[in-house]
């Protein structure tokens, strides 16, 4: 199980005691899905030596900026900070991106950055 902030991922047995956020949002209703989230994405490949952490954490933002969208970025930008992410960081990548991703996206990003900044 891997804790990140409030956040737990990782497997999630009957021993568990909190529920992963990805059950909490969804596993009801796809429990598969759910699965993979904990057991593949953040207990496998987050956790992969090749990157680090802080590495994937301004991948994953990046993308999440130029796909927009906000609730998925709120939360990884949370988890940003946790992994070494600064808030100059990610205002100078949302900066950069605008120029590639367009410019509602950087606007939309920053103004889901200054929420889980200050």
């Amino acid at each position: 199980m891997i804790t990140v902030g409030d956040e737990q991922y990782g497997k999630v047995t009957s021993a568990t005691k909190a529920p992963s956020t990805a059950q909490k949002l969804f596993g009801d209703f796809d429990p598969k899905l759910a699965e993979l989230t904990d057991n593949v994405l953040f207990a496998d490949v987050w956790e992969r030596r090749e990157l680090s952490k802080r590495d994937r954490s301004l991948i994953t933002v990046a993308a999440l900026i130029a796909l927009n969208r906000p609730e998925q970025l709120r939360a990884h930008l949370q988890r940003a900070r946790e992994n070494g992410v600064t808030k100059d960081e990610v205002v100078e990548v949302i900066t950069h991106l605008a120029f590639y991703t367009g410019w509602p996206n950087a606007i939309n990003a920053i103004q889901t950055a200054r929420e889980v900044f200050q």
